[in-house]
C-alpha cells in the first residue's frame, strides 16, 4: 500500500482512504455484516485510514466502525467528527456546535461508542459561527492533552479560518468535498492547506458516485437515498453532468483504467498531501478504488482531463440550499 502524510506532523496513512458513512445511511440499505467484511478487506490490504462522524445514523456508524476495529486497532488509523447536530423529532433539520462544554461531551460519547481509547483525527465537521473558532480548536487542543485525540482537523473551513485555528493548535488536517465536480476548495483553501503543511482529506472524490459512470437515471436511487434531494441529480442539471461524465469515461478507455480510477488518480495528482477518502460498502469497489493508486496521469493527460471537465463545470449547487447555507458560514 502506497502512503502520505498528513501534513508535517503527523504520521503517514494509507493513500487512500475509507468513508464509512454510507455504511449506515444517506446511500440506500445497508448491511451491517458485509460492511464490517469491507473494513476487514481495506486493513487486509494495507488500507488504514478510515473516516467516520458521529452524525451518521445518527451515531450508528461509530458503533459499526468499532466492531469492526475491535480486535485490530492497532492498525487503523481512525478518524470521526463533532459538530453537526439532528433534531431527534426531525433527522432532517441540523444544526452546528462548536461551544468547548459540547464538544468535549461529543468526544467522550465516541470514544464509547468507537470503543476506544482515543481517536487518532478528530474533526470539527462544520463550523460554528456562533463560537469564536478559537474558542473551538483551544477545547479540541484540550482533548490533545488529555490524551483522548491524537490529532486535530476541520471540516469544510474556509482559508481565513484555516488560519486563524492553525495559530491556535496546529491543524493536521482538513476535510471538504474536493473532485472533478467539486473545485471549490482550489480557492484558497489547497493553497492554504500545504503552505501551513495541513493535510488534505477530499470527501466525495468520485463525485457522490456519478463519477464512477454507474448512474444514468435517478431512479438508479433508492427511496431513501439523499441523493434523490441533491441539485446536481435532479432534472436538467442531472442530463448536463451526466454528459461530462460520458466524456470521463472516454478519457479512462483511451488510459486502460476505470472511470472511477481515473477520477480519483485526478485527485491524488493535485498534491502529495491529499488524501482521498471514497466511500463504499463493497469489495470490489473498494478493491477498484485501491488500484487508482496504480493509475499515473501525465501532464498532457491531466490537461486533457481539465479541459473536459473544468473547474464549475457540474451543473447545480452541490448540497440544497440549507446545507449549503452551512457551508458559506466556514
Amino acid at each position: 500500500m502506497q502512503t502520505r502524510t498528513l501534513g508535517s506532523r503527523s504520521p503517514q496513512v494509507s493513500a487512500i482512504g475509507l468513508g464509512c458513512m454510507g455504511m449506515s445511511e444517506f446511500y440506500g440499505a445497508h448491511d451491517d455484516a458485509e460492511s464490517i467484511k469491507v473494513i476487514h478487506h481495506a486493513l487486509d490490504a494495507g488500507l488504514n485510514f478510515l473516516d467516520t462522524a458521529d452524525i451518521y445514523g445518527p451515531f450508528t456508524n461509530e458503533v459499526l466502525v468499532g466492531k469492526a476495529i475491535k480486535d485490530r486497532r492497532n492498525e487503523v488509523f481512525l478518524a470521526t467528527k463533532f459538530g453537526i447536530v439532528r433534531d431527534p423529532n426531525d433527522p432532517k433539520k441540523r444544526g452546528v456546535n462548536g461551544r468547548p462544554e459540547y464538544l468535549r461531551a461529543a468526544c467522550d460519547a465516541s470514544l464509547k461508542r468507537l470503543g476506544v481509547d482515543h481517536i487518532d483525527l478528530y474533526y470539527q465537521h462544520r463550523v460554528d459561527p456562533d463560537t469564536p473558532i478559537e474558542e473551538t480548536v483551544g477545547a479540541m487542543a484540550e482533548l490533545v492533552r488529555a490524551g483522548k485525540v491524537r490529532f486535530i482537523g476541520l471540516s469544510e473551513p474556509s482559508a481565513a479560518t484555516i488560519e486563524r485555528a492553525h495559530k491556535v493548535h496546529p491543524i493536521t488536517a482538513v476535510q471538504s468535498e474536493y473532485s472533478l465536480w467539486t473545485r471549490d476548495p482550489e480557492d484558497g483553501v489547497l493553497q492554504t492547506c500545504e503552505k501551513l503543511g495541513i493535510g488534505f482529506v477530499p470527501y466525495s472524490p468520485l463525485g457522490r458516485g456519478v463519477l464512477t459512470g454507474a448512474i444514468k437515471s435517478p431512479d438508479d436511487f433508492a427511496s431513501d437515498d439523499f441523493r434523490r434531494d441533491n441539485p446536481r441529480f435532479q432534472g436538467e442539471n442531472f442530463k448536463k453532468n451526466l454528459a461530462l461524465v460520458d466524456k470521463v469515461r472516454e478519457l479512462a478507455n483511451a488510459k486502460g483504467c476505470t472511470p472511477s480510477q481515473l477520477a480519483l488518480a485526478w485527485v491524488l495528482a493535485q498534491g502529495e498531501h491529499i488524501v482521498p477518502i471514497p466511500g463504499t460498502k463493497r469489495i470490489k469497489y473498494l478493491d477498484e478504488n485501491i488500484g487508482a493508486l496504480d493509475v499515473v496521469l501525465t501532464d498532457k493527460e491531466l490537461a486533457a482531463i481539465d479541459a473536459a471537465f473544468p473547474p464549475d463545470a457540474a451543473a447545480g449547487e452541490r448540497y440544497a440550499s440549507a446545507s449549503m447555507r452551512r457551508l458559506l458560514r466556514g
